[in-house]
Protein backbone atom coordinates (compact mmCIF):
# COMPACT_ATOMS: atom_id res chain seq x y z
CA UNK A 1 0.00 0.00 0.00
CA UNK A 2 1.09 3.58 -0.56
CA UNK A 3 -0.21 6.91 0.67
CA UNK A 4 -1.22 9.49 -1.93
CA UNK A 5 -0.27 13.02 -0.91
CA UNK A 6 -2.60 14.99 -3.16
CA UNK A 7 -0.64 18.19 -2.62
CA UNK A 8 2.31 16.55 -4.39
CA UNK A 9 0.42 14.96 -7.28
CA UNK A 10 1.33 17.84 -9.59
CA UNK A 11 5.04 17.51 -8.82
CA UNK A 12 7.08 15.15 -10.98
CA UNK A 13 8.63 12.37 -8.93
CA UNK A 14 12.39 11.76 -9.07
CA UNK A 15 13.51 8.39 -10.42
CA UNK A 16 15.08 7.43 -7.09
CA UNK A 17 11.78 8.11 -5.31
CA UNK A 18 9.57 6.31 -7.83
CA UNK A 19 7.84 3.00 -7.16
CA UNK A 20 9.83 -0.15 -8.04
CA UNK A 21 7.17 -1.73 -10.24
CA UNK A 22 7.51 -5.33 -11.43
CA UNK A 23 9.07 -7.55 -14.07
CA UNK A 24 5.86 -9.16 -15.28
CA UNK A 25 4.01 -7.41 -18.12
CA UNK A 26 0.34 -6.54 -17.90
CA UNK A 27 -1.90 -9.37 -19.09
CA UNK A 28 -4.91 -8.28 -21.16
CA UNK A 29 -7.05 -9.27 -24.15
CA UNK A 30 -4.88 -8.13 -27.06
CA UNK A 31 -7.81 -7.99 -29.51
CA UNK A 32 -9.12 -4.42 -29.96
CA UNK A 33 -12.74 -4.28 -28.73
CA UNK A 34 -13.85 -2.06 -31.65
CA UNK A 35 -11.98 -3.35 -34.71
CA UNK A 36 -10.50 -6.68 -33.50
CA UNK A 37 -6.96 -5.80 -34.60
CA UNK A 38 -4.10 -6.85 -32.36
CA UNK A 39 -3.06 -4.07 -30.00
CA UNK A 40 0.41 -5.59 -29.54
CA UNK A 41 1.15 -6.42 -33.15
CA UNK A 42 3.05 -7.33 -35.14
CA UNK A 43 1.60 -4.46 -37.16
CA UNK A 44 1.38 -4.48 -40.97
CA UNK A 45 4.41 -3.25 -42.88
CA UNK A 46 4.45 0.49 -43.48
CA UNK A 47 2.52 1.45 -40.35
CA UNK A 48 3.65 4.42 -38.27
CA UNK A 49 2.99 5.07 -34.59
CA UNK A 50 2.77 7.87 -32.06
CA UNK A 51 2.05 8.00 -28.32
CA UNK A 52 -0.19 10.86 -27.15
CA UNK A 53 -1.00 12.11 -23.65
CA UNK A 54 -4.17 14.21 -23.53
CA UNK A 55 -5.45 13.73 -20.00
CA UNK A 56 -7.69 10.78 -19.13
CA UNK A 57 -6.95 8.16 -21.78
CA UNK A 58 -10.53 6.86 -21.95
CA UNK A 59 -11.84 9.80 -23.93
CA UNK A 60 -8.59 10.40 -25.77
CA UNK A 61 -8.56 6.91 -27.26
CA UNK A 62 -12.12 7.28 -28.56
CA UNK A 63 -11.02 10.25 -30.68
CA UNK A 64 -8.82 7.97 -32.79
CA UNK A 65 -10.14 4.42 -33.04
CA UNK A 66 -12.68 5.03 -35.85
CA UNK A 67 -10.54 7.43 -37.90
CA UNK A 68 -9.88 6.17 -41.44
CA UNK A 69 -6.25 5.16 -41.69
CA UNK A 70 -5.85 4.35 -37.99
CA UNK A 71 -5.04 0.65 -37.80
CA UNK A 72 -5.36 0.18 -34.03
CA UNK A 73 -5.24 2.05 -30.74
CA UNK A 74 -4.48 1.10 -27.17
CA UNK A 75 -3.99 2.89 -23.88
CA UNK A 76 -1.12 2.70 -21.46
CA UNK A 77 1.55 4.50 -19.48
CA UNK A 78 4.68 6.30 -20.69
CA UNK A 79 7.15 9.01 -19.76
CA UNK A 80 7.97 7.74 -16.29
CA UNK A 81 10.20 5.36 -14.39
CA UNK A 82 8.22 2.47 -12.88
CA UNK A 83 8.23 -0.71 -15.01
CA UNK A 84 4.84 -2.35 -15.65
CA UNK A 85 2.90 -0.06 -13.30
CA UNK A 86 -0.64 -0.57 -12.08
CA UNK A 87 -3.26 2.11 -12.63
CA UNK A 88 -3.44 2.89 -8.92
CA UNK A 89 0.33 3.37 -8.85
CA UNK A 90 0.24 5.76 -11.81
CA UNK A 91 -2.55 7.73 -10.13
CA UNK A 92 -0.42 8.09 -7.01
CA UNK A 93 2.03 10.27 -8.92
CA UNK A 94 4.86 8.00 -7.79
CA UNK A 95 5.65 6.39 -11.16
CA UNK A 96 6.26 9.51 -13.27
CA UNK A 97 4.07 8.14 -16.06
CA UNK A 98 1.33 9.94 -17.93
CA UNK A 99 -1.71 8.26 -19.46
CA UNK A 100 -1.23 7.90 -23.22
CA UNK A 101 -2.94 6.59 -26.32
CA UNK A 102 -0.86 4.50 -28.71
CA UNK A 103 -2.01 5.30 -32.24
CA UNK A 104 -0.85 2.98 -35.03
CA UNK A 105 -1.70 4.48 -38.42
CA UNK A 106 -1.12 4.09 -42.14
CA UNK A 107 0.67 7.26 -43.33
CA UNK A 108 -0.51 6.53 -46.88
CA UNK A 109 -4.09 7.07 -45.72
CA UNK A 110 -3.79 9.57 -42.88
CA UNK A 111 -0.87 11.90 -42.31
CA UNK A 112 0.89 12.61 -39.03
CA UNK A 113 -0.32 16.21 -39.44
CA UNK A 114 -3.92 14.97 -39.38
CA UNK A 115 -3.23 12.85 -36.29
CA UNK A 116 -1.62 15.83 -34.55
CA UNK A 117 -4.56 18.06 -35.48
CA UNK A 118 -6.86 15.71 -33.55
CA UNK A 119 -4.38 15.70 -30.68
CA UNK A 120 -3.92 19.48 -30.35
CA UNK A 121 -7.58 20.35 -30.88
CA UNK A 122 -8.84 17.53 -28.63
CA UNK A 123 -7.45 18.85 -25.33
CA UNK A 124 -5.93 21.91 -23.66
CA UNK A 125 -2.13 21.59 -23.94
CA UNK A 126 -1.45 24.64 -21.73
CA UNK A 127 -2.53 23.29 -18.34
CA UNK A 128 0.62 21.62 -17.06
CA UNK A 129 -0.02 18.70 -14.72
CA UNK A 130 -3.75 18.58 -15.24
CA UNK A 131 -6.54 18.42 -17.76
CA UNK A 132 -9.73 20.15 -16.71
CA UNK A 133 -10.76 18.85 -13.30
CA UNK A 134 -8.36 15.92 -13.55
CA UNK A 135 -5.20 16.90 -11.68
CA UNK A 136 -1.90 15.06 -11.44
CA UNK A 137 1.26 14.28 -13.38
CA UNK A 138 -0.55 11.38 -15.07
CA UNK A 139 -2.76 13.88 -16.89
CA UNK A 140 -0.01 16.00 -18.44
CA UNK A 141 0.01 16.66 -22.17
CA UNK A 142 2.67 14.68 -24.00
CA UNK A 143 3.88 13.42 -27.36
CA UNK A 144 6.31 10.51 -27.43
CA UNK A 145 7.77 9.29 -30.71
CA UNK A 146 9.64 6.10 -31.60
CA UNK A 147 10.74 7.37 -35.03
CA UNK A 148 13.15 10.31 -34.99
CA UNK A 149 12.08 11.36 -38.49
CA UNK A 150 8.71 12.45 -37.07
CA UNK A 151 10.21 15.06 -34.76
CA UNK A 152 10.38 17.93 -37.26
CA UNK A 153 6.68 17.59 -38.07
CA UNK A 154 5.81 17.38 -34.39
CA UNK A 155 7.79 20.51 -33.50
CA UNK A 156 6.35 22.47 -36.44
CA UNK A 157 2.81 21.59 -35.39
CA UNK A 158 3.63 22.65 -31.81
CA UNK A 159 4.87 26.05 -33.01
CA UNK A 160 1.83 26.52 -35.26
CA UNK A 161 -0.63 25.62 -32.52
CA UNK A 162 1.20 27.73 -29.95
CA UNK A 163 0.85 30.78 -32.20
CA UNK A 164 -2.85 30.06 -32.75
CA UNK A 165 -3.42 29.72 -29.00
CA UNK A 166 -1.57 32.96 -28.21
CA UNK A 167 -3.84 34.84 -30.59
CA UNK A 168 -6.77 33.63 -28.48
CA UNK A 169 -5.17 34.63 -25.19
CA UNK A 170 -3.93 31.22 -24.05
CA UNK A 171 -0.58 30.77 -22.23
CA UNK A 172 2.40 28.76 -23.44
CA UNK A 173 2.02 25.12 -24.41
CA UNK A 174 3.31 22.76 -21.71
CA UNK A 175 3.27 19.59 -23.82
CA UNK A 176 6.17 17.21 -23.15
CA UNK A 177 7.77 16.12 -26.45
CA UNK A 178 10.33 13.33 -26.07
CA UNK A 179 11.52 10.11 -27.68
CA UNK A 180 9.66 7.12 -26.30
CA UNK A 181 11.54 5.27 -23.58
CA UNK A 182 8.97 2.65 -22.61
CA UNK A 183 5.29 2.02 -23.20
CA UNK A 184 3.39 -0.15 -20.73
CA UNK A 185 -0.09 -1.36 -21.65
CA UNK A 186 -2.85 -0.49 -19.22
CA UNK A 187 -5.20 -2.99 -17.64
CA UNK A 188 -7.78 -4.75 -19.81
CA UNK A 189 -10.74 -2.75 -18.49
CA UNK A 190 -9.14 0.52 -19.60
CA UNK A 191 -8.73 -0.61 -23.20
CA UNK A 192 -11.49 0.96 -25.36
CA UNK A 193 -13.28 1.78 -22.11
CA UNK A 194 -15.89 4.06 -23.67
CA UNK A 195 -16.82 1.46 -26.28
CA UNK A 196 -17.43 -1.03 -23.47
CA UNK A 197 -19.08 1.65 -21.26
CA UNK A 198 -20.73 4.22 -23.61
CA UNK A 199 -21.99 6.33 -20.70
CA UNK A 200 -18.65 6.32 -18.90
CA UNK A 201 -16.65 9.34 -17.80
CA UNK A 202 -14.92 11.43 -20.45
CA UNK A 203 -13.01 14.53 -19.38
CA UNK A 204 -11.65 15.36 -22.84
CA UNK A 205 -12.28 18.88 -24.08
CA UNK A 206 -10.34 21.19 -26.36
CA UNK A 207 -9.79 24.94 -26.43
CA UNK A 208 -11.94 25.55 -29.48
CA UNK A 209 -8.83 26.72 -31.37
CA UNK A 210 -7.99 25.15 -34.74
CA UNK A 211 -4.52 24.01 -35.79
CA UNK A 212 -3.58 26.11 -38.83
CA UNK A 213 -3.05 24.18 -42.06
Amino acid sequence: MFFIDRSKKILMVNEQDSLPGRIDEMQFNESHFVNNSSMKGPFPEGMSEIFLGMGCFWGAERLFWNIEGVYVTSVGYAGGFTPNPLYEEVCSGLTGHTEVVHVVFDPKTISLQEILKIFWEGHDPTQGMRQGNDMGTQYRSAIYYSDETLLDQIKKSEVNYSEALKKEGYPEITTEILPLKDYFYAEDYHQQYLAKNPNGYCGIGGCGVKLPD
